[in-house]
């Protein structure tokens, strides 16, 4: 597993990141690549990802969890990432969104 650090997640997927938000409960740098677009956020402790995610729910959306980092993006740009730095797969969906069929 990559380290949670977003300079390193950035480098070890290829991409020269721009610091989006630095604060004391985590960092958030954006990628842009060939393969697409992304967000690398980190965390000084796991508590903080968790609650990070616990809010991201909220919106849904699909991330590539590690130790005290994610990453956001498209679903099918997760997968080539999840090679190069670990992490597992992770779907999160808005506990209020009603399906249809």
């Amino acid at each position: 597993m990559a380290p949670a650090d977003v300079e390193v997640l950035a480098n070890l997927t290829g991409c020269k990141v721009t610091i989006r938000i630095e604060a004391k409960e985590l960092r958030e740098g954006a990628c842009h690549t060939e393969t697409g677009d992304y967000l690398i956020t980190t965390f000084p402790e796991e508590r903080y990802k968790l609650t990070w995610l616990d809010s991201a729910a909220v919106y849904g959306g699909t991330f590539l969890v590690g130790p005290r980092w994610a990453i956001s993006a498209q679903p099918e740009v997760l997968e080539p990432l999840r090679a190069k730095v670990g992490g597992t797969v992770r779907r999160l969906r808005d506990p209020n969104a009603t399906t249809g069929s």
